[in-house]
């Protein structure tokens, strides 16, 4: 590893996109090496003594050794190699790696409206602030391929490593929503069969109460168990897996819109035409015209 770091311009049309990196690197901290390396700009450079205050969210990867990591929100938490943490603007925080091992660590800093969305809809908690990814290549990958971008700026480089930022962020919130089901591999075969029973019967008149008892299971118990895991309660999953048929069947001219809705069980035509534009913004109608349009113009 060839230590390296870079702290970045951001212009006003690159913060409009809405996520934006503002620096990246990568450190090698050999055991009994002083930490933090001191040529770092003031306001991100601090002391274990003191620790810093960042306004700017930050992702630290550690692929290498052990330490320690310290925050307002999450107390004292030992770190080891795999570990990825997440920083908050705002937080008083501190770390270090352990002088008996040292270790490698890639960060990225970032802003943006989409990360201050994210964060006020709980995908991610100050109090939580450390996910174990373990030694994960794409996460690596991803990471090195910011640092490359920032190292040429290139023209539009800040939108494609945006996209990189993202992915490692949702990487993380799906992380740590599997680690509630390591060891439950029963539960995640019974959410498996229960998916797989309604994207059989989407055209049949088969409701998510069914499912539970052909599985054995109370329906409460079942909803709970299953937006859990996949994030959607069984009555939404079969809701979109319908809608996404009923899009199929928009396509051929020659069904009516009251067909369609009797076709996939829906009880009326006016509650099959409600719920589509609720999840698609669009009536039937106006989703079969856009089509249409859309294919006319492929054929030009």
């Amino acid at each position: 590893m060839n230590n390296y770091f870079k702290y970045l311009p951001v212009s006003d049309e690159e913060k409009i996109w809405g996520l934006y990196v503002l620096n990246a690197g990568c450190t090698r901290i050999e055991p009994e090496q002083a930490y933090p390396y001191k040529n770092h700009p003031s306001h991100h450079n601090f002391t274990w003594d003191n620790g810093r205050v960042l306004n700017e969210f930050q992702l630290i990867y550690i692929t290498k050794g052990q330490g320690t990591f310290e925050s307002e929100s999450a107390g004292k938490q030992e770190i080891a190699a795999g570990n990825i943490i997440l920083l908050f603007p705002g937080e008083r925080h501190r770390y270090k790696p352990n002088r008996e091992t040292g270790w490698d660590e890639y960060w990225i800093g970032f802003k943006g409206g989409i990360v201050e969305n994210l964060i006020s809809n709980n995908f991610f908690n100050k109090e939580i602030p450390i996910t174990d990814l373990g030694f994960n290549e794409r996460i690596l990958s991803s990471l090195l391929e910011i640092i490359e971008r920032s190292k040429e700026e290139k023209s539009g480089y800040q939108s494609l490593i945006s996209g990189a930022v993202l992915y490692l962020l949702g990487h993380i919130h799906s992380s740590t929503k599997q680690i509630g089901f390591d060891g439950k591999e029963e539960l995640v075969k019974m959410i498996d069969k229960a998916r797989l029973i309604l994207r059989a019967n989407i055209d049949e008149n088969i409701s998510p109460e069914q499912v539970a008892c052909e599985l054995k299971l109370s329906y409460s118990y079942f909803r709970k168990v299953f937006k859990t895991y996949v994030g959607i309660s069984p009555g939404q999953y079969l809701i979109q897996l319908k809608i996404q048929r009923a899009k199929e069947h928009l396509l051929n001219p020659e069904k009516s819109i009251k067909q369609i809705a009797y076709d996939l069980n829906f009880e009326s035509n006016f509650y099959f035409s409600k719920i589509f534009k609720d999840k698609t913004g669009l009536t039937p109608n106006q989703y079969r015209d856009m089509q249409n349009i859309k294919m006319k113009s492929a054929k030009v």
